[in-house]
């Protein structure tokens, strides 16, 4: 069962949550909460933060053996999935934190788990600077700490304005984000199937449910500066995890665990950015033993 929980974020903002379990529910140190925010929570819970374009939905493989064992929930962050879309100008990374430690605080999932990619894992590892007593581990999923550049920006621009919207069928969707892109390399199956959830099907096809607009300045947010400092300040046991034909490097990754202070590092071959996603039996190999060792 999933089952949706408002939160309410930064300046107001409607935010969806998504469990994936039958509440109420006992696990390992005690009995969980209704999950409104009401309740106090004895176990730790986990909180997945998906990365820009994506939404919680994208977490459903990872969320469901979570829950076999731990409370598991998605965050729709603004502007994705079922979530509110306000103004651009709202689109700032204090936001997206802030959200975070909404939810945290309102669904008394601290102290946490936080597991995020790509620019999930940056607010999630923000927060976890910002807020040591919510965050009790952390896994960064491919997502790079040093700064990106203008060049990155501008090539996103362009590659949002290739799209071929509207798409005709989520066949086109899946054909187009799996095989056509200039992005793609090779075929990639699991990225087609990635896009099309997050279609949505209106009068003249499908488009995406988020705004391209949004996304850029959601992006700008973080693209031109680099976020070691702030890594540094992490104090909770973290794994860092890259996919092995993903978009962070080894060096780097590699670095991030020196500079981190109790810092872990996994790889996962044949996955791409889309590490969840592309190999999702192969990612559970490579977090579960993490997740075990800091949820005990």
């Amino acid at each position: 069962m999933v089952r949706r929980i408002d939160v309410t974020g930064a300046s107001g903002i409607r935010l969806a949550a998504w469990e994936f379990a039958d509440p109420p529910k006992s696990g390992p140190g005690g009995t969980r909460g209704s999950g409104s925010g009401g309740g106090s929570e004895q176990a730790p819970g986990v909180l997945l933060l998906h990365g820009l374009m994506g939404r919680a939905s994208h977490w459903a493989s990872t969320a469901r053996w979570l829950a076999e064992r731990h409370r598991a929930v998605a965050l729709d962050q603004r502007g994705h999935g079922q979530s509110a879309k306000p103004p651009e100008t709202e689109y700032t990374r204090e936001a997206y934190v802030e959200d975070a430690e909404a939810a945290l605080e309102e669904l008394g999932l601290a102290p946490a788990v936080l597991i995020g990619h790509a620019m999930g894992a940056l607010t999630a590892w923000q927060l976890a600077a910002r807020r040591p007593d919510l965050v009790r581990g952390l896994v960064i999923c491919d997502m790079r700490a040093s700064a990106l550049g203008a060049a990155s920006q501008r090539e996103w621009e362009e590659w949002f304005k290739s799209w071929p919207v509207p798409f005709a069928t989520l066949a086109d969707v899946r054909k187009w984000f799996g095989e056509d892109d200039p992005w793609v390399e090779r075929p990639n199956t699991s990225r087609g199937e990635f896009y099309a959830e997050v279609m949505a099907e209106y009068e003249d096809g499908w488009r995406p449910v988020f705004e391209p607009e949004q996304m850029l300045k959601s992006r700008e947010a973080w693209v031109y500066d680099a976020h070691w400092e702030e890594l540094a300040q992490v104090r909770c046991p973290t794994l860092v995890v890259r996919g092995l034909d993903g978009e962070l490097g080894r060096a780097e990754a590699q670095e991030m665990v020196r500079v981190l202070p109790d810092g872990r590092y996994a790889e996962v071959v044949d996955a791409g950015h889309l590490v969840h996603y592309d190999q999702p039996e192969a990612w559970r190999v490579a977090v579960e033993p993490f997740l075990d060792e800091v949820l005990r």
